[in-house]
């Protein structure tokens, strides 16, 4: 593939320790309806805001009432164990440093007297390093002469702790889980979410149609980190997780997450990748950070702004801010999209997939929006989890970027899906769900809150969880797509072109009936299965993603786990029996070599057998009755998929653009 002018980004990525760059000239954005926010972009965890007029009425949302009631005590239990500070045995003094010189304020040059531990514990801090500062006296404000507590990569249980006395709405439920409330904001904030367009992003990102990427200068960028910063620095105590992310050792980034809540410490003690006591003392400086200001709102008269809330990203300052949102999921997926650019430029590939390998090394990865069923495909009793999410592809393999799950949890069961139902125990945090007020047992179909309620637990919470988390190189890549127009096979193989066409399509479909009116499926289209995450332009990532297929000899599969003999209300959904059975036969190598026949207007090859799989379903027109209809849904599919990728093709790949017409060529051709 390199010869057919494959892009390379190159060199290894390094950060500069210098200071910010210099403020940019301001730029215009445009607003409304044209701004680059307001464009449909899938997202799979995005949800309305709760409204409620006291936070006493958002509270009741969360608890359910039962009798007898849990009788209400003033006071609380006891204390706080931690008394004599953190846990883990870290380098005290030099961690408190390096802490401060997080959390220095731009106008001033050095950060907070910092002390280790819980204020309501600590008794002295006569012991607290003073830091010499330039700066005259007369120009220290208020805050600097404050002490503020660190407390610094906290075990889940003093978390707990932190948590129920100190945060309303922090609940024990009756597996041991800590059940919290994300506030009003209860997904991500996708219109607020904002990337510093500097000197060097200008030309490196994805910017315009179609991008999630929505600009802000750097000196709108600093003042966000100001406020953000000195909300943290009036606060008696903030916590500090110092992590990794990525299980490959050569390429792993350190990250320090700067937050106001108990809940959100725990949060990313599960999802980042725990270093062990030897690791932390030795971390060093961070080589990103997040300054999470959560219930604190940003300053809505400030250049950019379209509401109280903004999550800001700037990659030349190794940075992140989060104002006026408390929903944990910002965290980790603003740090996906930090690898989304990291890893492109030490040729390593990041991909929003799940990944599982079987009992003999061969690894899969499974793409797919929410509804195809990328979680409960990729969970497998036979085979090892080596991620749910998010996943690394470099020279030696694949690796899960993260440490823990971040699970749906509507409407769960115990039958449906056993290995998450048994993960919700103590040190998971469920976010947003409700609880009956006596029993504290969980009713996961009840949408009080939000319909988006989720559970972050650690990865090996999952039994065949693969510890470390990384694998050989991929045999098999599989896109899933819930097809509700009924005309995609069940299994099809697709070539590298097709590959890369379907990978930057990123299709599924949501189905009628969920909205008023809606009297059909509505096509749904996200770049690489994740195009809010995403920092380059989705034909290099596709462009990357077919070289390591073609040069580890992987093979691509389309998987349709939606309908077949007809579109949503007149066909049936495939049965999950028989994509199970399609897994199985791709797992096993089975199909390599089976015999194929090609599809019309797609060009799909689809196999003339699977075991264990009805045979009239495989070829999709014969399973329906009204051949004509068929005719007529298929080139209407076609079409959206031909209006979407209009999008993508302005960019060439290479030097002669060869490559881009072959993936143009790939798609339906009527």
């Amino acid at each position: 593939m390199a010869g057919n002018g494959l892009e390379n980004t190159g060199g290894e990525f390094s950060f500069s320790a210098a200071a910010a760059r210099e403020a940019l000239p301001r730029i215009t954005t445009e607003k409304g309806g044209k701004s680059p926010a307001s464009r449909d972009v899938c997202h799979d965890d995005t949800a309305p805001r709760v409204y409620f007029q006291t936070i006493d009425e958002l509270h009741s949302l969360q608890k359910k009432r039962s009798a007898p009631t849990t009788p209400l005590k003033d006071g609380g239990a006891g204390g706080f164990i931690g008394t004599s500070g953190p846990t883990t045995p870290v380098a005290g003094e030099t961690m408190l440093q390096s802490v401060s010189a997080s959390l220095a304020s731009l106008t001033r040059e050095t950060g907070p007297k910092l002390i280790r531990g819980d204020p309501t514990s600590t008794a002295k801090v006569a012991h607290v390093p003073q830091t010499p500062t330039s700066l005259p006296a007369a120009d220290v404000s208020d805050s600097a002469l404050k002490f503020t507590h660190v407390l610094h990569n906290l075990s889940p249980a003093e978390l707990y702790e932190q948590a129920i006395k100190y945060e309303k709405g922090s609940f024990v439920t009756s597996t041991g889980a800590i059940a919290t409330l994300s506030g009003a904001k209860t997904g991500r904030s996708p219109k607020d979410k904002r990337v510093v367009k500097d000197e060097t992003t200008a030309s490196e990102l994805w910017w315009g149609k179609g991008s999630p990427n929505i600009e802000m200068d750097e000196q709108t960028f600093l003042v966000n980190r100001e406020r953000a910063v000195d909300y943290l620095n009036s606060l008696d105590k903030v916590f500090v997780n110092d992590q990794y992310l990525n299980w490959d050792p050569e390429n792993r980034i350190k990250v320090r997450i700067v937050s106001a809540r108990a809940y959100h410490s725990l949060f990313m003690h599960n999802m980042c990748i725990r270093p062990t006591p030897e690791e932390l003392e030795n971390f060093g400086t961070p080589d990103f950070t997040i300054y999470n200001a959560g219930k604190f709102p940003c300053n809505r008269f400030t250049h950019y702004m379209t509401s109280s809330t903004s999550v800001d990203i700037n990659l030349g300052r190794r940075e992140m801010v989060i104002l006026g949102t408390q929903y944990a999921g910002e965290m980790k997926k603003g740090l996906f999209g930090v690898m989304h650019y990291l890893m492109p430029k030490r040729k390593i590939l990041s991909l929003h997939s799940g990944c599982n390998m079987g009992k003999d090394g061969d690894v899969a990865l499974f793409f797919g929006l929410s509804g195809t069923g990328k979680t409960t495909l990729s969970t497998d009793h036979n085979r090892y989890l080596i991620g749910d999410d998010e996943h690394c592809w470099s020279d030696a393999g694949v690796s899960n970027i993260e440490g823990g799950c971040y699970a749906k949890c509507i409407d769960l069961s115990r039958e449906k899906e056993p290995d998450i139902w048994n993960a919700i125990k103590f040190g998971t945090v469920l976010e947003n769900v409700v609880f009956d007020e006596h029993t504290r047992e969980v009713d996961y179909t009840d949408k009080s809150v939000t319909e988006n309620t989720r559970a972050a637990y650690p990865i090996e919470y999952i039994p065949n969880s693969k510890i470390p988390c990384v694998g050989p190189h991929p045999k098999n890549v599989i896109l899933l797509a819930c097809d509700a127009f009924g005309v995609l096979p069940p299994i099809s193989k697709l070539n590298l072109a097709q590959t890369m066409y379907h990978f930057i399509s990123g299709y599924t479909a949501l189905v009628a009936g969920t909205e008023e009116g809606v009297k059909e499926p509505r096509a749904t289209f996200s770049a690489c299965f994740g195009a809010a995450f995403i920092m380059l332009h989705p034909t290099k990532y596709a462009a990357m993603l077919a070289e390591k297929m073609q040069a580890q000899g992987a093979t691509a599969w389309l998987v349709n786990t939606g309908w077949s003999g007809g579109s949503y209300g007149a066909g049936s959904r495939i049965k999950l029996a028989y994509t199970r059975k399609i897994i199985d036969a791709i797992h096993s190598g089975s199909l390599l070599n089976a015999t194929y026949r090609k599809t019309e207007i797609f060009g799909l090859e689809i196999p003339n057998e699977v075991e264990g799989v009805p045979s009239e379903i495989l070829e999709p027109m014969n399973a329906w009755e009204d051949k004509e209809a068929y005719q007529d849904t298929l080139l209407k599919l076609a079409g959206l998929f031909r209006n979407n990728f209009e999008t993508f093709t302005s960019h060439t790949i290479g030097d002669d653009g060869n490559l881009t017409e072959q993936i143009l060529a790939a798609g339906p051709n009527f």
